[in-house]
């Protein structure tokens, strides 16, 4: 990894943390077994909100570097 360049960097952590992700989200749905847990609407909406907006947020930071590539002018 020594020689490893910035995109190879990229596309390894990326990988292994969209995979994380994923399986996170996969046991989350693992809840919505109501034999076993109890919840309700406010609760998912709740859940979902945050995680939502964490993704927006996360978007919204790899969307900087188109915008700062912009500049004003009249």
């Amino acid at each position: 990894m020594k020689n490893e360049t910035k995109r190879d960097r990229f596309v390894r952590l990326a990988e292994a943390r969209t995979n994380k992700i994923i399986s996170m989200v996969r046991l989350l749905g693992n809840c919505s077994n109501s034999r076993i847990y109890d919840y309700n609407r406010e609760d998912i909406k709740k859940i979902f909100g945050a995680i939502e907006e964490e993704v927006k947020n996360a978007k919204a930071r790899f969307d900087i570097v188109d915008s700062e590539s912009k500049k004003f002018s009249l």
